[in-house]
Formats: C-alpha cells, structure tokens, sequence
C-alpha cells in the first residue's frame, strides 16, 4: 500500500510539545526572533559578482582556491595558523564561495556571509586582524536550540524503550518495520513517547553539538498516514542534511533523498552514503551546496510524484548536472521507503536513474518514458489545485511550473485582492511564491494577506497577532522590495536571484504598466509592452516558474463586458500567455457585489468558462456561492459569457 507523505507543517503538533514549540501563541509573550529574508532593495542592491571577479580578485589577494562543481574553494579566513589543516589536502580547502551569488560559507568555522563580507574579511586578514563570526547569534535561534535540547534529552533511542512490542509497534505505525535498530542508532534517531513522534537530531557538521531537531508525528485516517513535521528552530532558518556527521571525507557517490525515512532504509539496503533535505522536494538552500561538493556523482531520489520528479530536475541545475542523476518517479520506481518495504531491489533501481544532463537534440526514444509519465498521471501533470477556489479547478485543472497567466480586471474591482488569494492558497499548500507588488507597499500586501489567512480582522483581535504571524512566517512567501517604476532588467534579474536562492515556482507581478516606465528601447509603448511581456514569458520558460502577471485593461464603456482584446497592449500579451483571467465586475450595471471570474484562455486543455464570486469584506476573500445552481453550464450568447440572472458558473471547450 503506497503511504502517502503530507508535508503539512503544524504549529501544534502535539499538545505535549506546545509548551516548546508553539512561541507567541495565546498568554505568552510576543516573539518576533525569527525574520524571513528579503530581497535586496532596489535602492541600494549589492552589485552582482560574476565567476571570473571572484577568481581575479582572489588571485590578487594571493588566495588560493580550487574550483568546484557550484563553488570556489579557499582555505579558511577564520581560522588561526595553528588551527590551519596541513597545505595539503582538501580539508585545508574549508571556505566554500558560491559561484552564483558570491556568497561564502566556512565549514570549519561556520562563519557566513556575502562577498562583500568576505572582501571585508578578506582585507582585515590581510592587516593581521583575528576574524571570528560575522553575525553575533540570533537569540530566537539560541532559544530553540535550547528548546530543541529539553525534547531531545527527553526522547529515547529505540534500545531504552521498554520492550520489543513497544518498538515494533512504533516501527509499524510509521512503516519502517524493515529499519533495523541498528540503522536508527546510527542515524541518531529517537522517539518521543509523550508526543509518539520520531525525533530526527540535526548535528553540526562535526557531529559535535545539537543545532535543532525535526519531529514527525503519524496520523492515520483509515488505510491512509499522513505525516506532521514539526522542525526547531522553524522552517526558514532549518538548513540540516539529516546524516551528514556520517558523511566520510573519502566518499565520493551520494544519495540525495526528500525524506528521511527514504535516507533510513537507501541507507540500510545499499550501504550507500545518504542525505535528506530539510524541507524535501521543496527547497535546496544554497547554504547546503558547499557540503555536496566533495561528490562526484549525485543521485536525486527526492519521492514518487512528478512534482518531486519537477524538484530533482531543478536542483540538479545548481548541483551542476554533468554530475547528478535522477530516479523517475514510476510504478517500478516508487520512493525509497516503499521500495524497500516491497522488497524490491534497491541497487538497481539506482543503476537506472537517468542522467540530468542531455544534448540539445534528443530522440523520442529518450522521451518516451517521460512522455508515459505524464499520460499516466494526468491528475499530477494538470498541476497543484486550488483548495478555495474549486470551480477554478474544473477549468484550469490546476496551477503547472512553466506558464505564463495574464489577469486583468476593471479598475477598482479588487484584482490585487483577489490574486492575493490566489496566490496565497498556492503558497499554503507549498508553492513557493514571490511577490512584485509595484503598485501598493509590502507592508499593506502583507496585511492584506493575512487577513485571508487568519479569514478575520486581526485589529479585532490584536492578541492573536503573533500567533497568526508565526503562522504566516512559516510560509514559502518573499517579496521583492520594488516601488513604483522599475527596469524589466532589473525585475528579472531578481526573479533569477529569486528561483537559485529559494527555488521559487510562482512569481505574481503586480502589475505590467510599472514595467514599462523605464524602458527606453523605443518610442512606442506598445513596442515596449510586447518586449517586457516577451521577457516575462522567456523567464517562466526558461526556468520552468509560473508568472502571474496582471495588466489593466483598456478603457472602455463600464457597461461592456471586458474580452481578451481588452487587455490593454497589442495582442501579444494574449498570445503569448497560456491562460487568461478576467475579473468581470457587473457592480455599475446590476448592483453591488456581482463579480465573475472569466477564464477566456486555457493553453492546457481548452476548458474555458465563467463563475460567480462572493466577497467577504471581513476576511477580504473571494470564494465561490455554495448554491445548486452554481454548476458549470454551457455560455451563451455571442460574448461567450452567461446573463446575469443565471449566476453560476459556465465553461466550454475552445
């Protein structure tokens, strides 16, 4: 029986932790010690490093450095001479330098930063000063190590609980009864017995201290377990590779796995050295790259669905792909945990992972599986579905990587609104989103957000605050710090930055008439709009990111229904998009309150049509009648759109 893994993060996952876990909630007091990153501001951005400055700067210093396959290699600046491994040796080679951002991280010392730190550090070196940390620590991140401590001293390893029974029971409930004891000692796996979750340890990478921990608890609703992780400190500042502390200077192949039960029973049935990322198939953190640069092969076997099959692909581009394979997610080739469980042979299942890297031209023989794939799991390939907004599924069929969505609207019918929320139940479900909101500030988006998050007035109950932002900080969501007018260069670029740094596979950009303000290629604007357009739909292409983009319509009568030629622009902004949203908002004509969303383009299968939104202004949410009548119907009339007294939902085949 497949067991299906949800990665639903609970702040509450058991009541035996709350006291720990849970931090600003309800009673206590406000904590506000864990921030989530920002891009660098527009006003002031750190000018980009290229590969070639790195080399030609730490020739200049007289540094020497060996090249990696994502990095650059030096010796440690924050170490003393005495501390200083032997000249020889890749050890000595601890200082690891991004190739992509310049960013630096010194894995002997932990010590972290930019280029330009690294520059400055660099410099001070160089006049006889003794470095140590950048940073002094972040006190919420001492606090949970410290939280972290108490459950870990608390949990016990699978040889001090009581009696067998007791352990295969355990094992059962988690479906890891082929995993020895013996295994789980090595991996330093505990179990909590007040909360019945697994304690997973993240070690420094000497293996000499406890940095956090991640807790997964099981629960089962009939036939099905789904899974809760809980992880100390929170998901943003978590960057362990579970297994690493095992990890020899000698070995050169890895298993890279989402899971860590996958690694467990890799592990146990190949003898191979695995890790597992921290927050699965959804994010590699360029932070952990310097740890994977001494393998020179790396398979990807990140879980069993395409959306993982989507992640391996992604990460292997910064894992360099002349090294890494891949494992396709079939029924031959389900995740390593039921594989095992199934008795199927693991090893062999690795011999036929497929390498990352191919040639421009390939043969449909190279495709086929691929293509098998996608026919044979047609509900995964139609992409993530939206949980508020079902008619939207029966259209659309679900949010997919590599697209382009353009939205449009009247003006004040609530399009920044109710993308918000589009964009948000996305996010809440793993999406990681970000946000270009040129038009309203970051801080009135944010409010705005959270309002449909929590689906209340949080003024109205300012002591939940913390409590819902705890929440909502755990979400994959950033925001590009822009304001008004800004270069399509300079946008894009950060949406590079964006996807290397936090794997983001949905960008919103609110909206294209601030693309087009520092544009000087020409004196016609409609030129203009057809090259940014063209630069957005490159970039969701390339790099295989959904870009919701919105545009305001032409100007026309209030009275009219808005069609695809009422995006404002030439028709390229149509053609070159897969889908095409239209807020209908029949207020002027019919009364307050009558809004429609209009899918007038669907590139995926054709579905077309039209439902009924209802606006909640207490929680500033979007959601659609639960009436009968509110049914997909056929359209009618010339304009493809149903009459007002119908009311529901319409949709046809283009």
């Amino acid at each position: 029986m497949r067991v299906p893994l949800s990665c639903r993060v609970s702040l509450c996952l058991l009541p035996a932790l709350s006291r720990w876990v849970v931090r600003g909630a309800v009673g206590s007091p406000p904590c506000r010690s864990y921030k989530k990153e920002t891009l660098p501001s527009p006003e002031g951005p750190i000018p980009p490093v290229t590969t070639t400055e790195i080399r030609q700067y730490l020739r200049a210093q007289q540094i020497p450095f060996n090249e990696g396959y994502s990095c650059l290699h030096t010796p440690s600046l924050f170490l003393g001479e005495k501390e200083q491994p032997p000249p020889s040796g890749a050890a000595r080679y601890s200082l690891f330098i991004d190739k992509t951002t310049g960013n630096f991280v010194c894995t002997a010392t932990l010590a972290e930063g930019t280029w330009h730190d690294f520059q400055a550090s660099a410099e001070l070196r160089h006049k006889g000063v003794a470095l140590s940390s950048l940073e002094e620590p972040d006190m919420g991140v001492n606090q949970a190590g410290e939280d972290a401590r108490r459950i870990w001293d608390r949990a016990l390893s699978f040889g001090e609980l009581l009696d067998e029974q007791e352990i295969q029971e355990v094992k059962a409930a988690f479906g890891i009864s082929k995993v020895t004891d013996t295994t789980l000692k090595r991996f330093g796996v505990r179990y909590l017995r007040t909360a019945q979750a697994l304690v997973f340890p993240w070690f420094s990478p000497r293996g000499t201290s406890l940095k956090g921990l991640k807790l997964l608890g099981a629960e089962r609703q009939g036939d099905i377990v789904h899974y809760v992780e809980n992880t100390l400190p929170r998901p943003g500042a978590y960057h362990n590779l579970f297994g690493l502390p095992l990890i020899s200077r000698r070995d050169m192949e890895l298993v890279l796995t989402g899971w860590e039960l996958d690694s467990l029973a890799l592990h146990q049935a190949t003898g191979l050295p695995t890790l597992s990322l921290p927050r699965g198939a959804s994010c590699l953190p360029p932070g952990l790259l310097p740890y994977l640069e001494q393998f020179k092969r790396i398979t990807l076997w990140l879980g069993e669905d395409l959306r993982s099959w989507e992640a391996a692909k992604l990460f292997a581009r910064k894992l360099n792909p002349k090294r890494c394979s891949l494992v396709r997610p079939s029924n031959q080739h389900p995740r390593p945990l039921e594989a095992f469980a199934q008795g199927m042979n693991l090893t062999k299942i690795l011999r036929s992972a497929l390498p990352a890297g191919h040639k421009s031209i390939i043969s449909f023989r190279q495709l086929r599986e691929e293509v098998f794939g996608e026919i044979s799991n047609m509900e995964q390939v139609a992409g993530v579905r939206w949980a508020r907004f079902p008619e939207l599924n029966k259209l659309l069929k679900g949010h997919r990587k590599g697209e382009l969505t353009v939205f449009t609207g009247p003006t004040g019918s609530g399009k920044t609104t109710f993308i918000s929320e589009y964009a948000l139940d996305l996010c809440m479900q793993g999406v990681n989103t970000l946000w270009g909101s040129f038009e309203i500030s970051n801080v009135r988006l944010a409010r705005i957000m959270m309002t449909q998050f929590a689906l209340g007035r949080l003024e109205e109950q300012l002591e939940k605050f913390d409590e819902w932002a705890d929440k909502f900080e755990d979400l994959p969501l950033y925001f590009m710090t822009f304001h008004g007018h800004q270069s399509i260069k300079t946008v894009v670029d950060t949406m590079q930055h964006s996807v290397y740094m936090y794997d983001i596979s949905h960008v919103v950009i609110d909206n294209l008439q601030f693309m087009m303000g520092h544009e000087q290629l020409m004196m016609d604007r409609l030129a203009v709009q057809d090259y940014v357009v063209g630069a957005f739909r490159k970039f969701a292409t390339d790099n295989n990111c959904h870009v919701t983009l919105i545009i305001h319509p032409r100007k026309e009568d209030d009275e009219k229904e808005l069609q695809t030629a009422s995006i404002f622009g030439s028709a390229k902004a149509s053609q070159e998009s897969d889908n095409v949203l239209i807020l209908q908002d029949r207020k002027l004509t019919t009364g307050p309150g009558k809004r429609y969303l209009q899918v007038s383009k669907n590139r995926f299968d054709g579905n077309v049509g039209i439902f009924a939104l209802e606006f909640s202004k207490a929680s500033l949410t979007f959601s659609t009648p639960a009436k009968s009548k509110n049914r997909l119907k056929k359209l009618k009339g010339e304009n493809g759109t149903p009459t007002p007294e119908e009311g529901g939902a319409a949709s046809k085949k283009q």
